[in-house]
């Protein structure tokens, strides 16, 4: 469908058909990493396999799930679990890589928290950052037109705080997005930190656009997996991403079980 608003819509209309539900408030969109911490968060109403939604596909990428969960939180909100995300490196263009938050905010959400497992320029692998601000070095953009967004704050310093409350520990940084699949280089991390950035990755930046265009308010919370290249002489796999995930489960499930009480 040409019209990446009207699809969202149509979308939206089929998750409440779908869970027989008027609205949700809440969407977390599951990054690499992170859908084992997102077991057992709330009440499990019902779930649904992504690709059985209009516009949505099975994720293509080891350690993202593939289902929309819907769980009753225990402030009693209802959100929407996305256990995987399309990424631009697939090739479907940037309008399938955004339909996600797109399609919670026309479903009634006005939160939602984007995840990522990421390479760390200034943070140690194993630690979950919040993001603070981002950088988008795909070329893309999630917008057509004269759509003028105001992105001075992207990430919300409310939601941040919240966080903080449930992990004090908790580091900032700012966020790259490359377009992927390749791993960055090492001149590309080394620019990376010169523009400002502390992590690198291949999600979420045009996933923020398209939230704060939909007028959600948004946390970003990156896992890093890896020290980015150049930061190590060890090579870059996915393999250790996943095993990064993994190791860091228990602090995940506390980060986000936390979140969801306040949110």
């Amino acid at each position: 469908m040409d019209d990446p608003y009207r699809a969202a819509a149509l979308a939206a209309a089929a998750l409440r058909r779908r869970f027989g539900i008027d609205r949700i408030e809440l969407a977390l969109v599951l990054g690499s990493g992170w859908a084992q911490a997102a077991e057992g968060l709330g009440t499990l109403v019902d779930e649904c396999p992504l690709a059985e939604l209009p516009g949505f596909a099975a994720p293509v990428v080891t350690g993202h799930g593939g289902a929309l969960r819907l769980i009753l939180t225990a402030s009693g909100s209802l959100a929407a679990v996305f256990t995987g995300r399309t990424h631009l490196y697939e090739g479907r263009g940037v309008a399938p890589v955004v339909h996600g938050v797109r399609t919670a905010a026309a479903a009634g959400a006005s939160r939602v928290v984007l995840t990522n497992g990421c390479g760390g320029i200034d943070h140690p692998p194993g630690a979950p950052v919040l993001i603070a601000d981002q950088i988008n070095l795909t070329g893309a953009t999630p917008l057509a037109g004269a759509r003028f967004i105001d992105m001075t704050e992207v990430y919300s310093p409310r939601l941040r705080a919240l966080a903080r409350d449930v992990d004090p520990s908790l580091a900032e940084g700012v966020y790259c997005q490359f377009h992927g699949p390749a791993y960055e280089t090492p001149a590309e991390v080394r620019m990376a930190k010169a523009i400002g950035g502390t992590l690198v990755g291949m999600s979420t930046a045009l996933e923020a656009i398209a939230a704060r265009e939909a007028g959600l308010e948004v946390l970003g919370i990156s896992l890093v997996t890896n020290a980015a290249a150049g930061m190590t002489s060890e090579p870059l796999t996915h393999a250790e991403v996943i095993a990064a995930g993994r190791a860091a489960q228990p602090r995940l499930r506390t980060l986000l079980g936390g979140l969801i009480e306040r949110l």
